[in-house]
C-alpha cells in the first residue's frame, strides 16, 4: 500500500492526472516518490501513444504527432518543457553559477529558452512523424520512461545545486535499490515493443546508448555550471534524453 501511495504521490507532482482522495499525503513520502518517476513517464506515453493511434486513423501522421504531442504537455503542465527552457536561459545567459541560478529562478523565458524550446519541438515533431505508426507507438511508450530514468540518474549520482527549491523535496535521496525500482518500470515497455515486432531491439539499444551519452554530457556540464543539478535541469536532461532517443531511432529505422 505504501508503494502505491509512493506512486500516485509521483503522479501527482508531474502530472495534471488527478489521484484518489485515500491516498493522503505525508511531506516524507516525497523523498522517495522518485523511485517511480520513470513509472509516470510510462503512463505519459502510454496515453500520448493512444492519442496518436487513435488520431492516425483519421489525420495524416504529422497532425497526429502533433496533436499527441500536445496531449503530453498539457498532462504534465510543460512540466519538462519549462525547465529545458528555463537552463537554456540559465547556461545561455548566465557567465557565473550564481547569476545562471538567478536566471532560471525567474519564470519569464528569454531568447536561448524560446529558441531552445521551438527547436526541441520541431525536432521531436518532425523524427516522430516519420516513423511508421508501430513504430512511433512503440517508441513514446519507451522513451517517456526511459528518460525519466535518466533525469533520476542524476537524483542518485548528484547533489543539488540550491539550498532551496521547488524539486528539492524529491531529490533529497535516492539509494541504489530505489533506482533499481526506477530502472525496473522501463522493462515492461521494451519487451512489449520487442515481442510485438513493433520496434527493432537494436533501435532500442542504440536509442538507450545516445539517452545515457547525453544524460553524461550534460550532467556533467551542470556540475561544472552549477555545481550540480536543480529541478529545471532534471526537465532539460528529460527532454534531451528523449529527442536522442526518437531521432536514433529513425537513424536507425532508415
Amino acid at each position: 500500500m505504501l508503494q502505491l501511495r509512493l506512486f500516485f504521490i509521483a503522479l501527482q507532482f508531474f502530472t495534471r492526472l488527478p489521484i484518489p482522495a485515500w491516498v493522503g499525503f505525508e511531506p516524507h513520502w516525497l523523498h522517495h516518490a522518485s523511485r517511480y518517476f520513470p513509472l509516470v513517464g510510462l503512463v505519459v506515453g502510454a496515453i500520448a501513444a493512444a492519442i496518436y493511434w487513435a488520431a492516425t486513423l483519421v489525420l495524416p501522421p504529422a497532425v497526429a504527432v502533433l496533436l499527441s504531442t500536445a496531449a503530453s504537455i498539457y498532462l504534465t503542465g510543460a512540466f519538462h518543457e519549462d525547465g529545458f527552457a528555463d537552463t537554456c536561459d540559465g547556461l545561455g545567459g548566465g557567465m557565473t553559477r550564481e547569476r545562471a541560478l538567478e536566471i532560471m529562478k525567474d519564470s519569464r523565458i528569454g531568447a536561448y529558452g524560446a529558441i531552445g524550446i521551438l527547436l526541441m519541438l520541431a525536432v521531436k515533431c518532425a523524427a516522430l512523424s516519420h516513423l511508421p505508426p508501430l513504430a512511433t507507438v512503440a517508441a513514446l511508450c519507451i522513451a517517456h520512461p526511459l528518460s525519466r530514468l535518466m533525469a533520476a540518474s542524476l537524483i542518485w549520482r548528484m547533489a543539488y545545486a540550491r539550498a532551496e527549491g521547488k524539486a528539492k523535496p524529491m531529490a533529497q535521496q535516492m539509494t541504489g535499490p530505489e533506482f533499481a525500482i526506477a530502472a525496473a518500470c522501463c522493462v515492461p515497455a521494451v519487451l512489449a515493443a520487442t515481442a510485438l515486432g513493433w520496434l527493432d531491439w537494436r533501435a532500442i539499444a542504440i536509442g538507450t546508448g545516445a539517452m545515457v551519452l547525453v544524460t553524461l554530457w550534460f550532467a556533467c556540464k551542470l556540475r561544472q555550471r552549477l555545481g550540480g543539478y536543480t529541478g529545471d535541469g532534471l526537465g532539460a536532461v528529460q527532454q534531451l534524453a528523449e529527442i536522442a532517443f526518437y531521432v536514433c531511432v529513425l537513424a536507425r529505422w532508415g
